[in-house]
């Protein structure tokens, strides 16, 4: 099976509580026992996409030192800066276009793909990215189980500020899963909330967020829950290419 451990959101921004805040609920899953196999990071890593931020994030993460214990992957949310994100935290020439990245596994594959959209909320897949998935699905021949991993949830959440900047264009994505049966789910964050749903028939998984957590309509008055301690999730892709997740909050 592959285990990978799951955060989102951490809008780092250089205050001491954004910083402690990640700090914790990364030391969850590199202090644990057993085996995890990497670390997805959904977006929103900057909270204002600027170099320094993006350089904290590579310090926290353990990028640069090949601190680590197992791969990270990452993709940019819609606070996020492609140009910044690349030079800075993946050690790449600054560019503009969609930042996508394959990890092949050899329980199954993980398709880090870039749903933002340069200076707007809500995200998208362009056409590169769907190309770029296509290609990678060709390539990898229905051979192993794949989660797509990117920011936006393509479905209802049922609170208006993450279903305000949801995925636009589902039904691409919908015939996609319908034409691609190897992939078994899809890794969303955004929403700050961890939320288990469905999209056209296969699992989503929303991941909590490390900066503040969304006080859902019947919860009270004001959206974002500062008090609420660090959420994380630990993704199980089974040999027969079941995805199970398992909630966790880092106090």
């Amino acid at each position: 099976m592959l285990v990978l451990a799951h955060i989102s959101d951490l809008h780092l921004d250089g205050s001491r509580r954004a910083t402690e805040r990640a700090e914790r609920v990364r030391d969850r899953p590199w202090g644990l026992p057993g085996r995890v196999d990497a670390l997805l990071v959904t977006g929103d890593i900057a909270d204002h996409g600027t170099e320094a931020e993006y350089e904290e994030a590579a310090r926290i993460l353990g990028l640069r030192d090949g601190g680590a214990p197992f791969p990270v992957l990452t993709c940019p949310g819609n606070h996020d800066v492609r140009g910044p994100y690349r030079k800075a935290l993946l050690g790449r020439p600054a560019a503009d276009g969609p930042a996508n990245s394959a990890h092949v596994f050899d329980e199954g594959a993980v398709l880090m793909c870039d749903s933002s959209i340069p200076g707007r909320d809500e995200g998208a897949l362009d056409e590169e990215t769907y190309d770029w998935i296509e290609a990678t699905l060709q390539e990898l021949d229905g051979s192993l189980p794949v989660l797509l991993a990117f920011h936006h949830p393509p479905a209802v959440l049922h609170h208006s500020l993450p279903d305000a900047g949801r995925l636009a264009g589902p039904g691409r994505l919908a015939a996609l899963l319908e034409r691609r049966p190897e992939i078994a789910g899809l890794i969303t964050g955004h929403a700050h909330t961890g939320a288990a749903s469905v999209f056209a028939g296969r699992p989503l998984v929303v991941g909590p967020a490390v900066t503040w957590t969304l006080r859902l309509p019947w919860e009270g008055e004001g959206a974002a829950d500062r008090d609420a301690p660090v959420g994380l999730a630990f993704h199980v892709l089974g040999d027969t290419g079941r995805l199970t997740t398992h909630f966790r909050v880092v106090m």
